[in-house]
């Protein structure tokens, strides 16, 4: 679970929706200063019981770059809400809605898509599905289901959560966990209110996913798209060197981030946003001048 430092929106940030044909969904936009964007947008994808929020602190930065920038709650995440159909929460139909998000945030223009843990898995979906990307990150992903600590979380939250339901998994585990960690009082109310918000069946189905996926490299290392795979030193979700060895066989660019753990934009939101940057922009002006060439 990715715990936000803070939850202020820093100054060009802002409260949206995003209106597609598959639904609206609950959104954070960040605007450059000069309120201009120049540069193709960006939209990024949170993890298993994660949310936007979880970018709140590369945000700002981001955007400075000279872009839009759309972090979105999924379906069944948080602010957005969800159908009682497991069958919604595939990765497949995730990322087609992912897919529908960018198309809206494009607005005719390729998309920087970068998606966070089980995000990751929906994002390359989304990449497979044929959208007009203009690149696509892993930020702490990997190739297949989850493995290592973050697994075990994931199965026991599979045998607790449909017998016992969430209030039982925030008290028993999610709230001790976040206080014996020292996270301040307002974030720990944002932790439950978040977890809460979200849709039973959808955490289910979503844990299934994130523990089940399939192996996928070898079709996305054929999609054509500048790819970057990023994450923690320290990462607990999927081992550092199984991600290094998925960017190798994706022939993708690597950045590790020191000191991170899981949620580089949380743990080390400047050195992540001037990866994703010096990324984007890298990716963006090949892309220009294959047009153009």
């Amino acid at each position: 679970m990715s715990t936000p430092r803070f939850l202020t929106l820093p100054p060009g940030v802002s409260s949206e929706q995003i209106e597609t044909p598959l639904g609206s969904f609950a959104a954070l936009e960040a605007l450059p200063s000069s309120g201009v964007p120049e540069r193709w947008p960006a939209l990024l994808v949170p993890g298993f019981t994660g949310s936007k929020e979880d970018f709140i602190a590369v945000l700002q930065t981001l955007a400075q770059a000279g872009r839009r920038v759309i972090a979105v709650d999924m379906r069944g995440q948080y602010e957005t809400p969800g159908p009682d159909d497991p069958s919604a929460y595939s990765c497949a139909a995730l990322g087609a809605d992912i897919d529908a998000i960018a198309a809206v945030v494009g607005q005719g223009e390729p998309v920087h898509l970068l998606g966070h843990s089980f995000g990751g898995l929906v994002a390359r979906e989304t990449a497979l599905h044929g959208a007009k990307l203009a690149s696509l990150t892993l930020m702490s992903s990997g190739p297949a289901g989850i493995v290592g600590p973050r697994e075990r979380m994931g199965r026991m939250m599979l045998a607790e959560l449909p017998e016992y339901g969430l209030d039982y998994m925030w008290s028993n585990r999610m709230e001790p966990e976040a206080l014996a960690a020292g996270v301040p009082d307002d974030i720990v109310a944002f932790l439950r209110k978040r977890l809460l918000a979200n849709h039973p069946t959808g955490l289910v189905a979503m844990a299934h996913e994130v523990l089940g996926a399939h192996d996928r490299c070898a079709e996305l290392a054929g999609c054509g798209l500048d790819l970057l795979v990023l994450y923690g030193e320290h990462d607990d979700g999927w081992p550092p060197l199984l991600q290094a060895e998925m960017a190798r066989r994706l022939d993708a660019e690597c950045v590790v981030v020191p000191g991170a753990l899981h949620s580089p934009a949380v743990e080390a939101p400047e050195t992540t946003a001037a990866a994703l940057t010096r990324f984007w922009n890298t990716a963006e002006s090949r892309l220009l001048q294959h047009q153009h060439g």
